[in-house]
């Protein structure tokens, strides 16, 4: 998988409407409505994370879970980005967890 760093034009040309890009960031947050809902959604995008050996911060709060990915390794955004985006929302999908990009960083 390409490690090659995007621009702020190419990832949003991804169409990943659960994100917001910020800081050489993709950010979104889950409305989990609940503690153990967003716990439970943390421990699905923890295995996804592990299984492609890359890693989001999680920030887990009651009633809802913030996620930012980063190629650090890189310093802003690459494929690997887009696709783990991709995963983490379809796994807040089939949860039927909605993601309220727009509300990171507000509490």
């Amino acid at each position: 998988m390409s490690t090659e760093k995007l621009s702020e034009a190419d990832v949003q040309a991804k169409g990943l409407v659960d994100w917001v890009i910020e800081d050489q960031m993709l950010r979104t947050r889950w409305r989990t409505g609940d503690f153990a809902t967003g716990l439970r959604l943390l421990n699905l995008i923890g295995h996804a994370a592990e299984a492609a050996d890359h890693h989001p911060d999680l920030d887990l709060r009651y009633p809802h879970l913030d996620v930012a990915l980063t190629s650090h390794d890189v310093g802003g955004l690459t494929e690997r980005d887009v696709l783990m985006a991709r995963q983490i929302s379809d796994l807040a999908e089939r949860e039927g967890i909605v993601a309220a990009p727009r509300d990171v960083g507000s509490d």
